[in-house]
């Protein structure tokens, strides 16, 4: 395989980041906020845990809403009940939320708890089904990672349930900062 040159490797790197290349500093800035305000989550899981429940709730109302309104202008159509059924249950869902958001991150708890015990036994029958690969192991020790962390939430559940969204939230954040900052460093490194 040939060896690629400079002015090769830049058009690759620019064809990869397209229009975000020619803007490392939006991106770079864009990293920096994003770390900080994972800092600020990982800091204060449970204020990031009771915002992001209302920010559900904003969506949840904002959803039933736009639901209705499509609703009201489908005259004719025989979904019209259901979709105001819908909207009706969303809006219904958003005042709970934010009238008890407590039992609500609680339920988002288990549901996460849900998800890492169902993606943790999926990937060990898969990783079973791939065992004559030597790599198999690191699908089974994924498997088992997710496992123990639904364990590991239910073991604290309900308190966790105060701490673990805020926290994962942060998580996301910290890693989309990083993320997007070395892509500001590598555009960057374009225009130079």
């Amino acid at each position: 395989m040939a060896e690629l040159n400079t002015a090769q490797l830049n058009e690759i790197r620019s064809k990869v980041l397209g229009a975000a290349g020619k803007v490392p500093g939006a991106l770079i800035g864009l990293g920096i906020l994003f770390i900080i305000l994972g800092m600020i989550g990982v800091a204060g899981q449970v204020l990031f845990s009771l915002i992001s429940v209302n920010v559900l709730g904003i969506f949840l109302f904002a959803g039933g809403v736009l639901q209705g309104i499509h609703a009201f202008k489908s005259a004719g159509w025989k979904s019209v009940s259901v979709q105001l059924i819908f909207a009706v249950l969303y809006i219904a869902a958003a005042i709970y939320v934010w009238a008890f958001p407590i039992p609500a991150l609680e339920a988002i708890t288990l549901w996460l708890a849900a998800i890492f015990f169902i993606t943790g036994f999926l990937r060990l029958i898969a990783a079973f089904q791939h065992r004559h690969f030597a790599e198999w192991f690191w699908l089974a020790l994924s498997a088992a990672i997710s496992i123990l962390m639904g364990v590991l939430i239910m073991n604290n559940f309900p308190s966790s349930s105060l701490w673990l969204p805020g926290l994962l939230i942060a998580i996301e954040l910290l890693l989309q900062g990083w993320s997007l900052l070395f892509l500001g460093f590598a555009a960057r490194s374009l225009t130079k």
